[in-house]
Formats: structure tokens, C-alpha cells, sequence
């Protein structure tokens, strides 16, 4: 049965929307002014908006009345138009010969044919695979699909990753061991339609903040919702159960809750029996896991344990949603693993209000692992390993099978590689690690022990601030593309203004240096289009089938969910609708999962736990969000969020110390976190970065790093150290009406910034 959205109990939509929509409807103010159809460039609900343009420019910003949104933007969709022609934007390619000399603007001739020339230089003396390259999850589609092919083709070097690595890996690697596809199996809609919602290791209001109006929509029909996260998050705190786990325990968390499930008889052994493999081993494994025992590995209530198993597997539609919360860790993926394994177990699969669901954090996050750009996989999701997709690809390039390099290495491996030499050239897009990797000193020396780095950013980022050679490319706004949202559905970015002098798209970039390396005839691309239409041959037949996929029929619809294979397709919203997984024989493979402990142990030096997150005025390393003045103005700096049990105040400067070095911030003081725990946010870089402090151990199958857990301790301090100004080229300063309040030496009012 069909639900229309705006149907609600008496009085609860107004309450819920009390100053959440305008007042009328929005329109153009001026008579010259446009307004350009798109979608914001950050997190993976992709909010649709129109950008206000006049005489040229983007001014200004309207929500849009798209499906996914319906009208609402979160802060930063609200500013991020700023960044289009924010002073900071670099205007010019950058250029130094060793990291002792300045950068200085040169000519893109002179940066490209030395950029060339050094590849060729390393390649020539040390091997192709001495040069690595490492792409991002924020760039449209096609330029991902062309990292990978570039990294292959004209770079023929193994060595390519992206920052997704750091993201949706262990959520990929479970689906596809579970599934045999890799993406959420149903709409954001279909949470309007369920009576329990699990939210696991996600800050839905604060990392995803539009997409809580979906849950409150739920709510409203009287839906439950259970949340599990160490921290009493804005919407834990409206929770029928909140479970404050201890970081680092959700696999044996899971497993009790599913002991229960089978050991009450709630689940749906009917559809365990026709749809699953691994039935009986996971039995076998879960009954180690009684709620006792997970009490004592968790730190929480056993009775709590039971009441999430009867909650969630008594109603007749319950939904399962996780992020980084339960996926940053050495065991990332096997705690996918048993959330699924709950959802299947009790029949939640395949149905309008009953599923499962990953919560992509970048922009394109699910369109950025989709087509090449990872490590082990070629476009449509296609394995490197396998010699049939080896050949189908290699045919479509144009090039021999045995001319394509085998699997590479991850991007945490790749640091690693660089400080050992094995990789001595290295090229960057849209991707920022001296903020984003663990352990910021390993990181640096990585980095510096390079003989060649070149980056492609529209901000001269800390990494790019390292680097021989800078390359200012375009933002979102200045052309076309596509993205993948959290839905896997298929949405297009619009052009709203040409980019300013100097700049170039990250297409042009790949193209030129693709023709200096000789490789030119395999590059022919004059636009994202021309990028698009080969990606849709290159998927054609494969699991993340977007052949039938087109700009018009995006345009048509509001967005087409993959697999779509031929141009009368209408996508597919919802998936295993028919109980067939991806699978060749059509089963769900159930996986057994033991919980293991953290990789930093815990002892009398460190015995507190340390865990990181995101705020909602700032996203990932912050080269975009800490340049815009109302965003650093909500929330100018990081701080530590600890309990009152501890002793100290809210201002007071804490020195927050793990293996791996030590950072002081202002207090937090706050009963939302357990006591054992601390949290600091990450988008901030040395000598104020969380990423100074976490540890580079990583999940062996998906090699995601432990973000969410490592052991620390807490020391007073006399002062809170200063945050730094975003770097900037030689000769220029940091746009000042966007940096004023970095000054303030206390923490933010609550976590969601100033004022809440």
C-alpha cells in the first residue's frame, strides 16, 4: 500500500515542520537572475537546490523541491554555494622543484610538461608501479570512472585508491559478501513506511542532517527507534532505546541480540530456510553471545540487549541503517556482517518498510566505488582479479588484457609504501590526508619521502600546501556530472557558471597529461557526456548495470536507481523484492562473525577510549567548510566531549594523549558520553587534528583504519593550542571574514555548534 508523505496525525506535521518550510514559494528576486537545477556537493542524501545565478556568477542558494529533500538544506547546504567565488580559490597552477622552494604560479603548459616529465622520470627509472595515484569520493562519476582508467592506461600503474577507503569500504565488502552487490537495498521513502528503525553508529542530525526528517516522518506513524551509538546524539536522545555501547563492541553487541532472537523464536525461519546459506554455523556462533556476555563486553544493561531483540524483530516492518560508527574499525566489516544477519533473521529484506541500509558519508560516496577508482576493481563494479572482467574492460579501452595491472594496494598501504620507496610519484584529486588518514606523523613522512606529488584541489589544502605541483580544477558548480547517493540512485550536477580564469575541470587535467604520456587517443573526452556514455558501455551487463541510465532520463525522473540495464528500465529502488540476491545460485549468505577486541589495548597508562566523528557545520578534513564564514563561526575549532565524572569544565584545556602523540583542546563537558569514552571531531588539521591521535591499524578485509576506537588518557593543561588558518599560495592571506572567529579559545555551546 502506497503512503503519501504528507499524510500525518492531526497537528504533528505542523509541529514537525514548524519553521522548516517558507512561507511561500521561492522564486527568482531579480529579473536577470537564473536559477540552475542541482544538488549539494556534500554528504550522500545529495539535497536537491537551486543555485541563483546573475550576470554570470552563483550568489546564492534556494532549496528545491526534490524527492530526497523536499525543500530542507542543512547548514552547510545552506553555504556551500559560498566556496564558487570565495577569495581562497586558487586561480593558478603552482609549482615548486623541491619542497624547500616556495610554490610560485606558472603557466598550465609549464606545470603539465613537468608534471609529465616527472612521471616519466620515475617510471622510467624505478618501474610503473613506482607512481601511484589516489582519487575522492566527492568528484562527479565520470571523473572517478576516468581516475581509474588513467591511473591504468596512461599512468599503467597498479598503485590507485581513493579516499573512499577511508568511508564505505567495510559497508562495500560486506554487502557484496552477504549479497553479492554493493549498495543500500532500499529508498530513504521506504523509512516513511516502517514500525522500527535501527539506527547503528550514525550522527543522522548532525552527519546526515536532512535525512532525519524521514526518521521523524516514521515516528509520527509510531514507528520505534533504537539507536546505538556511545554517545547521546540529538537524535539518541529521542530514542524508545538508546544503547551507549562502548566503542569498539558492536559485533558482540549484534551477536546477543540475534542469541535472543533465535533463542525467543521471534525470528522468520521460513525465510532463513528458502533464501539463506550459513544458517547453521551462525546459530552455532551466536549462542557464544548471550546477553550476559555482551553486557560485559558493551558496558551495557543485559535487559537492554533483549528489549532491542524484541523490539525490533515483534514489529511487522523494521529497517537496519549504519555508518562510519560501526564500519571505522579492524573488525569494520563483520560488524556490517551482523547487522545484516539480524535483518535477514528476522525476514527484513525486500519489502516497502523492511530492509537495509548503508548511509554513504561523501557526496558520491556509492558512485565513487562504483567504476574504478578503488584498488581491486574495474568499472561496473568489476573484480581486477577476475580474467573475464579483465578482458571486457581491457577490449573496451582498447588496450591488451595483459597490458592492464593487476590489484593494488590501499590507501593507508600506499603511505606506508612511500616511506619505504616502493612508491616515489605520487598524484592526488580531490582528497586531503594530512587531515583525513590516522596517525598524522606517519602520514607526513610518507609524503616527504616522495620525490614527485602533484594535487588537484580548488583550495590549496594542507596536503596540496606539501606538494611539487598544484592544479586548480573546478568545484561542483562549474560542470556537469553525476553523482550516486546514498540510495543508490542516480542524480545529475548541473553547470551554473564557467570556472574563473586559470581554472580547468578535472577531465581537462586527465586528458592533457594523458596526451603527454602518449596515451592521448584513449582520452579523447571534450566533456562529462562524452565520459558518460563510454562509463554506460563499461557497466553494460555488470551488477552496477547504468546502461540505461542517460542525462535526459535523469532529468525526466529526478534520479534512476542502478541496475538499470536498458533505456525502458525504470531502476531499481528496492532490491531482493523477489528474495534473490545477487549471488550466482540467488541466496543470501549468511556470515558467522566472533567479536575480537580494538587493536590499542587498553591499560593503566591509557585506560579511556577515544572515538571521533563529524559535526554538522564542517565535513571531512574541512578544506571547503573552515573558508566559510558562518560555518567556522558555529563551530571555530575542535574540542574534547568528556563526562562530568571526571573532574573537569567546560572550557577548561585538556591534553588528550594516545601511542601516537598528544593534542589539547577546550572541554566539553557533557552526560552524553559514557564515562570510559571521549570524542573529538576531526575536521581540523595538526596540531589540533583527531587524526594526529587515531591509530593505522586496519579491518584486513576492507582496510578501512580503526577511526572509532583507540586508547587514551586525559591531562590538564595551562592553554588550548591555536587552530591554524587554512594554508594559502605565497603572498596571499587566508580570506579574514571567515577566520575571525578561530581565535575563541572555548569550545562550541553543544556539539552542533554555537547557540544550540
Amino acid at each position: 500500500m502506497s503512503v503519501d508523505p504528507t499524510l500525518t496525525p492531526p497537528g504533528t506535521r505542523n509541529f514537525r515542520d514548524a519553521g522548516g518550510l517558507p512561507a511561500g514559494a521561492w522564486r527568482a528576486l531579480y529579473g536577470d537572475e537564473t536559477l540552475v537545477p542541482t544538488h549539494c556537493c556534500f554528504c550522500g542524501v545529495q539535497c536537491g537546490m537551486y543555485l541563483r545565478v546573475r550576470g554570470g556568477k552563483v550568489f546564492g542558494v534556494e532549496p528545491r523541491n526534490h524527492d530526497i529533500n523536499r525543500m530542507r538544506l542543512c547548514p552547510k547546504g545552506l553555504n556551500a554555494y559560498q566556496q564558487v567565488n570565495h577569495p581562497d580559490r586558487l586561480t593558478a597552477p603552482l609549482l615548486r622543484t623541491s619542497r624547500d622552494a616556495d610554490l610560485r604560479p606558472v603557466s598550465w603548459d609549464d606545470a603539465l610538461d613537468y608534471t609529465a616529465g616527472r612521471i616519466q622520470a620515475i617510471q622510467a627509472e624505478h618501474g610503473v608501479d613506482a607512481f601511484g595515484m589516489l582519487g575522492g569520493a566527492s568528484l562527479f562519476t565520470e571523473k572517478t570512472y576516468l581516475v581509474g582508467k588513467f591511473a591504468r592506461v596512461a599512468l599503467k600503474t597498479r598503485h590507485v585508491d581513493y579516499n573512499g577507503r577511508l568511508c564505505m569500504v567495510s559497508a562495500a565488502g560486506a554487502n557484496k559478501l552477504s549479497f553479492g552487490i554493493d549498495r543500500a537495498a532500499n529508498p530513504f521513502a521506504d523509512i516513511l513506511l516502517t514500525d522500527c528503525v535501527l539506527i547503528a553508529g550514525s550522527n543522522v542530525g548532525e552527519c546526515f542532517p536532512v535525512m532525519t526528517q524521514y526518521l521523524w516522518g516514521a515516528r509520527d506513524r509510531g514507528a520505534k527507534l533504537i539507536v546505538v551509538d556511545p554517545r547521546e546524539t540529538s537524535v539518541a536522545r529521542t530514542a524508545d532505546i538508546h544503547v551507549a555501547l562502548r566503542p569498539g563492541t558492536d559485533a558482540a553487541f549484534f551477536n546477543a541480540v540475534l542469541h535472543v532472537v533465535i533463542r525467543e523464536g521471534l525470528g522468520d525461519q521460513e525465510y532463513v530456510d528458502e533464501h539463506t546459506t550459513g544458517w547453521d554455523d551462525l546459530a552455532e556462533t551466536v549462542r557464544a553471545y548471550p546477553p550476559e556476555r555482551a553486557a560485559e563486553i558493551c558496558g551495557v544493561p543485559a535487559e537492554q540487549v533483549e528489549q532491542v531483540a524484541r523490539m525490533f524483530a515483534t514489529a511487522p516492518k523494521a529497517m537496519a541503517w549504519h555508518a562510519r560508527g560501526i564500519e571505522h574499525h579492524t573488525q569494520g566489516v563483520e560488524n556490517c556482517l551482523t547487522v545484516i544477519n539480524l535483518c535477514v533473521a528476522t525476514g527484513n529484506l525486500g519489502r516497502p518498510g523492511a530492509g537495509y541500509g548503508t548511509i554513504t558519508g561523501q557526496g558520491n560516496g556509492q558512485g565513487g566505488r562504483e567504476h574504478g577508482q578503488k584498488s581491486d576493481q574495474l568499472p561496473g563494479g568489476r573484480s581486477i582479479n577476475d580474467p573475464v572482467h579483465r578482458r571486457q574492460i581491457a577490449e573496451i579501452w582498447g588496450i591488451d588484457e595483459a597490458d592492464l595491472p593487476q590489484a593494488g594496494t590501499s590507501m593507508m598501504e600506499m603511505v606506508h609504501q612511500m616511506s619505504r620507496g616502493e612508491i616515489r610519484g605520487l598524484f592526488g584529486m580531490c582528497n586531503n590526508p594530512f587531515v583525513s588518514l590516522p596517525d598524522y606523523a606517519v602520514v607526513k613522512a610518507g609524503y616527504d619521502a616522495l620525490d614527485f606529488h602533484a594535487q588537484c584541489d580548488f583550495f590549496l589544502s594542507e596536503t596540496a600546501a606539501n606538494a611539487h605541483v598544484v592544479l586548480p580544477v573546478t568545484t561542483w558548480t562549474e560542470d556537469d556530472g553525476v553523482m550516486a547517493n546514498a540510495e543508490a540512485r542516480v542524480i545529475r550536477h548541473r553547470k551554473a557558471q564557467e570556472p574563473p580564469n586559470g581554472v580547468r575541470t578535472d577531465t581537462w587535467v586527465l586528458c592533457e597529461l594523458a596526451r603527454r604520456l602518449g596515451a592521448g587517443d584513449k582520452f579523447a573526452f571534450t566533456s562529462s557526456a562524452d565520459v558518460f556514455s563510454e562509463l554506460r558501455i563499461a557497466s553494460r551487463g555488470t551488477v552496477n548495470d547504468y546502461y540505461g541510465i542517460t542525462y535526459e532520463r535523469i532529468e525526466e525522473t529526478g534520479g534512476i536507481a542502478w541496475p538499470c540495464p536498458d533505456l525502458d528500465h525504470p531502476g531499481t529502488p528496492r532490491l531482493f523484492e523477489d528474495g534473490r540476491s545477487y549471488h550466482a545460485a540467488g541466496k543470501i549468505h549468511l556470515q558467522a562473525v566472533e567479536w575480537h577486541p580494538p587493536a590499542d589495548p587498553y591499560d593503566d597508562d591509557f585506560p579511556m577510549r577515544l572515538t571521533t566523528g563529524r559535526t554538522v557545520a564542517h565535513f571531512l578534513s574541512g578544506n571547503q567548510t573552515r573558508r566559510l564564514g558562518g560555518l567556522v563561526e558555529q563551530t571555530p575549532r575542535p574540542w574534547v566531549e568528556i563526562h562530568p565524572s571526571h573532574g573537569y569544565a567546560t572550557g577548561e584545556a585538556v591534553t588528550v594523549v594516545t601511542r601516537r602523540g598528544e593534542a589539547t583542546f577546550p572541554a566539553l563537558v557533557t552526560e552524553a558520553i559514557r564515562p570510559d569514552t571521549v570524542f573529538v571531531p576531526y575536521h581540523w588539521p595538526f596540531p589540533v587534528a583527531a587524526n594526529a591521535l587515531t591509530i593505522d591499524a586496519l579491518d584486513p578485509r576492507s582496510k578501512i583504519p580503526e577511526y572509532k576506537v583507540c586508547a587514551c588518557r586525559l591531562e590538564r593543561a595551562t592553554a588550548v593550542v591555536d587552530v591554524p588558518a587554512p594554508p594559502m599560495p605565497p603572498g596571499r592571506e587566508a580570506y579574514p571574514a571567515a577566520q575571525a572567529a578561530r581565535s575563541d579559545p572555548n569550545p562550541p555551546t553543544s556539539s552542533q555548534g554555537r547557540g544550540f
